[in-house]
């Protein structure tokens, strides 16, 4: 319009860096990080995260340059989501489950320049570096994060506090050229497939965070305790998003129910999240470990749907679980379960059933929708009719690092395809039913793997549980069940299968019953590419069934 003009005075790219420099004022002496004994307030971490953005420039990384690091939840992953983009450059977390092979493989992809390395990965972190070594690849610079304050045995190798010192807290942050500039690369969690880099943007990363906040309905300065991965999306933007309030992070090395109340019983803490092993993991703790909640406690959970059981104890012990939706490319949650008041007058079950939904997208994101793939149609809202989940808004990836023709499938007719099929409900809310590639067609009939798990978790013995298609001459494929049993507990094939088909149309019950451990991600995602492999090397079923 004729007299506005765009300047420095009123336009500045959106970045998370925004967050820290305002809290390290405002929240100067509150406390920041707490991890063991060790602890910051938001002065010391603004002060800290300068002077490591100030050491990586003097170490001669610049713009777009990455930087890795394999660590996990403690004070150094959390200050590099500050300091790596401070210094212009894009920081890569690296999964810690990965073995030495797969660190390598990022390692080259990426074109990391350095890598940081926690103690307890160093030995995974050598054996990467040699792997390159062999390959003739130039190697990314090692930088150990040793345990706390005490010294290693490796005089060789420079450490986090002593590189620290060599950058000055007065430096001056290399701010965006353009806030689509990437912050993060964040590699998929390999699922499905191999990983691929995901390229999150200096804007997107500012807008989840915000986001964030709104969908954990975080106050100023609330407690959050981390049982979410950093490297999972950079902690689901929360990262970010803490710094925003002000608030403490409450750092767990490993994740175990004694560590989570604990905590929350020493710290007061207000937040946290993870996926649904997490919340398994809570409610089987034994009475030992469990203590009563200072405060109630608001979850936000994401993955699978978490069976109604699971919610009714997590609200029994004093958990407030909000259920979200997203994947890599969606930087974590897309979508959240808002809640209605209406609803709290339902029964239990019925409750547990919204719960479990989807919901619709986020305040920051522009849309998702359920669409048949072909037409890109939307869905009727039935509550039967099923699609593929699809966004399309500022928090979705620029794209796959170096895959452009995998990029451009991801957003082939204007939205991001997430290859998750869901039905839409009359309210609009949405309802996963099934990754494209879980879900089961026997006999001609779509059979939706997470109906039949929530069956199964709803059986007093089973701990855990994961259904995959098994090879069938007669119907295809037919459910095959790999269910872990909770300790002390007992429960045939014959039993399960008897207590699946009482509860839902008999093509739909398990067929095959494996007890056994279920592979899993470091996000607490069931890993079903492997689950599916070992029902295939099962071979097929051979009789027909005789009756459905």
């Amino acid at each position: 319009m004729e007299g506005t003009i765009r300047c420095s005075a009123n336009y500045v790219p959106l970045s998370p860096i925004s967050f820290l420099l305002r809290s390290g004022v405002v929240y100067s002496n509150r406390i920041s990080i707490v991890y063991g004994d060790v602890k910051f307030t938001w002065r010391e971490t603004r002060r800290r995260c300068l002077q490591l953005a100030s050491a990586f420039t003097h170490f001669g990384i610049s713009r777009g340059d990455v930087v890795a690091v394999l660590a996990p939840n403690i004070p150094a992953i959390y200050e590099l989501h500050f300091a790596v983009p401070m210094a212009g450059a894009v920081l890569c977390t690296l999964n810690v489950r990965h073995d030495s092979a797969m660190v390598s493989v990022l390692l080259k992809h990426s074109e990391a320049k350095v890598i940081l390395v926690d103690y307890q990965f160093l030995d995974v972190a050598n054996g990467a570096l040699q792997i390159l070594l062999k390959e003739n690849i130039k190697l990314p610079h090692l930088i150990l994060i040793p345990d706390c304050d005490k010294r290693s045995s490796n005089s060789h190798i420079m450490e986090y506090e002593a590189f620290l010192t060599t950058g000055r807290p007065n430096f001056e942050v290399v701010w965006p050229n353009d806030e689509w500039d990437p912050i993060s690369l964040n590699y998929t969690s390999g699922t499905t497939s191999s990983p691929k880099g995901v390229v999150y943007s200096h804007r997107g990363a500012y807008l989840n965070s915000l986001s964030a906040v709104l969908l954990n309905e975080m106050p100023s300065m609330p407690v959050y305790l981390w049982t979410v991965p950093m490297f999972h999306c950079n902690g689901w933007c929360l990262t970010w998003a803490v710094a925003a309030q002000g608030g403490t992070n409450i750092c767990l090395r490993n994740v175990t129910a004694e560590g989570i109340f604990t905590s929350i019983d020493r710290h007061q803490v207000s937040h946290m999240g993870g996926a649904p092993t997490v919340l398994n993991m809570i409610i089987h703790a034994p009475p030992s470990i469990r203590r009563p909640l200072p405060r109630k406690v608001a979850v936000m959970t994401g993955g699978a749907p978490p069976p109604p059981q699971v919610l009714f104890m997590m609200d029994e012990l004093g958990f407030n679980v909000t259920h979200s939706y997203g994947l890599t490319e969606t930087y974590g949650p897309g979508t959240v379960c808002t809640w209605k008041p209406e609803w709290s007058s339902l029964s239990r079950d019925e409750q547990a059933k919204i719960k479990a939904r989807q919901g619709l997208h986020h305040i920051g994101m522009e849309e998702v929708d359920v669409k048949d793939p072909a037409s890109m149609k939307s869905i009727s809202p039935d509550a039967k009719t099923m699609g593929e989940v699809m966004f399309r808004g500022n928090v979705v990836m620029n794209g796959y690092l170096k895959n452009a023709k995998a990029t451009e499938e991801a957003f082939k007719g204007g939205w991001f395809r997430t290859g998750d099929l869901a039905v839409k409900h009359p309210d609009g809310y949405i309802e996963l039913k099934d990754r494209a590639k879980d879900i089961i067609i026997s006999g001609g009939e779509n059979i939706s793997t997470i109906e039949v798990e929530s069956v199964l978790f709803s059986h007093p013995s089973v701990l855990d549980a994961a259904v995959v298609g098994r090879p069938d001459d007669y119907w295809g494929e037919t459910p095959c069940a790999f269910v872990k049993l909770k300790e002390g507990n007992n429960a045939t094939m014959d039993e399960v299968i008897k207590y699946c088909r009482d509860r839902l149309p008999h093509y739909m019950a398990p067929k095959t019953v494996i007890f056994d451990d279920l592979p899993k991600t470091s996000t607490g995602k069931t890993q079903k590419f492997v689950l599916r492999q070992r029902a295939k090397a099962m071979g097929s079923i051979t009789k027909p069934a005789s009756k459905l």
